[in-house]
């Protein structure tokens, strides 16, 4: 398994990040509306992003994006379905945890959804707690926000 460093312009990122759109749609995409969520999640803002390959083919991939100088937001990740439950995840977000770090953020921010309890659970697994919504998430009840302090790490 490999996790290569990239950014949002990555073709292979780009592609997993359509796959993620895909699985969203079919899990949730009968009970949540979407479309609203599409503008916080262009890629043109991500500099930093990880795609995880296994025999050149891709299995995964995440990123994370500046909120503010102290609030790095993870951003898009996603595991193919036939390669969850190995763990890819659980390494994927501690490698961009790792490297929050290395740039220097106090804290890491996440938006998910309560329906997403496979997701859930990872990031409870790797030290996160539920906060209350962040912008731009705040009006919207459907998402659950989480945040992990990085400084005691």
């Amino acid at each position: 398994m490999d996790f290569i460093r990239t950014d949002g312009r990555n073709k292979d990122f780009i592609e997993n990040c359509r796959f993620l759109d895909i699985d969203l749609d079919r899990r949730v995409g009968k009970k949540i509306k979407r479309d609203k969520y599409k503008k916080y999640n262009q890629l043109d803002e991500i500099k930093e992003a990880i795609v995880v390959y296994e025999n050149d083919k891709v299995v995964g991939g995440g990123a994370i994006r500046k909120y503010d100088e102290e609030n790095i937001e993870l951003k898009r990740v996603f595991v193919h379905t036939e390669y969850q439950g190995r763990g890819i995840g659980s390494k994927l977000v501690a490698l961009l945890i790792e490297w929050a770090m290395e740039l220097g953020y106090k804290r890491m921010i996440l938006e998910t959804g309560e329906l997403l309890a496979e997701s859930c659970a990872v990031y409870k697994k790797l030290g996160f707690d539920i906060i209350p919504n962040y912008a731009p998430y705040v009006n919207m009840p459907e998402s659950l926000c989480m945040a992990k302090d990085l400084r005691g790490r």
